[in-house]
């Protein structure tokens, strides 16, 4: 199952408030301005700095 594209809209970077890409494959959103990589479990975006990994 894949995220909702209105939720897909509203979503940012926590840290940057700068627009994310959706990876499905990866289950990810991806921050290109921070370089971070914010995981995606149980079809649920988490979206805290803490839990975003470098990419």
């Amino acid at each position: 199952m894949s995220l909702s594209p209105q939720l897909l809209e509203i979503l940012v970077c926590p840290k940057c408030k700068g627009q994310l890409e959706y990876r499905e494959r990866e289950s990810a959103l991806l921050c290109q301005s921070c370089h971070l990589s914010y995981p995606i479990r149980d079809d649920i975006p988490v979206m805290l700095i803490d839990e975003a990994k470098a990419i």
